[in-house]
């Protein structure tokens, strides 16, 4: 009888952990490709993964686009950013609460071109939304702008 519980209790608890671990997996996503035009891949982790329309975005991430390239990505806290071509993007730091619109969001423009709609993050707290580039550091005060850093 022991056994028999103790079986159940173990095909019950391997049900609960294999239901869990695509939302584990989902938890880390930050974004997703709503455009992909041409050349556009996400360095991940030493890896090189192509960034095709659907493809999610992670906290980390750095987002490259080739001569040919262009991408649009939506943030969970609906932040809306444009990448135009050769452009490199490295998104360093990304948090954000559902419930409170708390977080924050540092994001490296390494070079090429950037158009963003600030998404709950900026409205909630307008200091928690940033832009480096490699000769100045953005504050996000407004709810659009661009950047453009040359070759």
């Amino acid at each position: 009888m022991l056994a028999t519980r103790l079986s159940a209790i173990r095909r019950l608890f391997l049900v609960c952990v294999c239901g869990i671990a695509p939302i584990v997996a989902w938890a880390d996503d930050i974004a997703q490709f709503k455009v992909a035009k041409g050349s556009v891949h996400i360095e991940r982790s030493g890896q090189r993964l192509p960034a095709l329309v659907g493809t999610h975005l992670q906290a980390t991430d750095t987002v490259v686009t080739g001569a040919d390239g262009a991408a649009g990505i939506a943030f969970i806290d609906n932040s809306l950013l444009s990448v135009g071509p050769n452009s490199v993007l490295a998104i360093e730091r990304y948090a954000f609460n559902s419930t409170t619109h708390e977080g924050n969001f540092e994001s490296s423009l390494r070079k090429g071109t950037l158009s963003v709609v600030s998404g709950k993050i900026a409205k909630q707290s307008p200091d928690a939304m940033r832009v480096k580039t490699p000769s100045s550091i953005l504050g996000v005060r407004g709810t659009e702008f661009a950047v453009r850093v040359g070759d």
